[in-house]
């Protein structure tokens, strides 16, 4: 049986686990279904510096998890209709958190929470088997030759700088 990701796990450098979340499976149980599926694509931000963050200008109601321990869901809606699922790293205090992209099969953040089932009430959760939305270890070793880092998407706002980060990782099987 896989186990879910411990709070350890996410209580490291953004980057470093945002590369690392590539082939670890999302989870969602709802009831007696369980879906689950290998994560392959993610994008990192990182800490108050990060322009393209939600945190750059201080803690809001809207991101106030991210401010907090990590191993914790931040979800919030964009476009007035699509949950977005990060999940929060790093220390206490230090607004860093990792958007799931994509999921093996299921391409794009507005479908992978409408596949996962994933809205607003997830938002300050806990990342653990009792909430029913989780990260597990999928036995799946992602070799380096298969991860392909890119600036992220849609954060041209954030300026040249930023908005030109490699902080998208992309899972590519050859």
């Amino acid at each position: 049986m896989h186990h879910v990701l411990p709070q350890v796990f996410f209580d490291r450098p953004t980057v470093e686990v945002a590369r690392d979340l590539l082939g670890k499976n999302l989870v969602r149980v709802v009831g007696r279904e369980r879906i689950a599926l290998p994560i392959t694509e993610v994008e990192a931000y990182d800490g108050f510096k990060d322009k393209a963050s939600h945190a750059h200008k201080g803690a809001t109601a809207r991101n106030a998890v991210m401010f907090g321990d990590a191993g914790y869901w931040y979800v919030y809606l964009v476009y007035g209709m699509h949950w977005m699922l990060n999940i929060v790293t790093g220390p206490h205090d230090y607004p860093a958190a990792i958007l799931i992209r994509s999921a093996e099969g299921v391409v794009g953040p507005g479908l992978l929470t409408k596949h996962f089932l994933i809205d607003k009430t997830h938002n300050g959760v806990r990342s653990v088997l009792t909430e029913g939305l989780f990260i597990e270890e999928s036995g799946i070793v992602v070799p380096p030759r298969e991860i392909v880092k890119t600036p992220r998407i849609g954060v041209t706002y954030a300026g040249p700088v930023w908005s030109q980060k490699p902080y998208r990782f992309v899972w590519h099987k050859k």
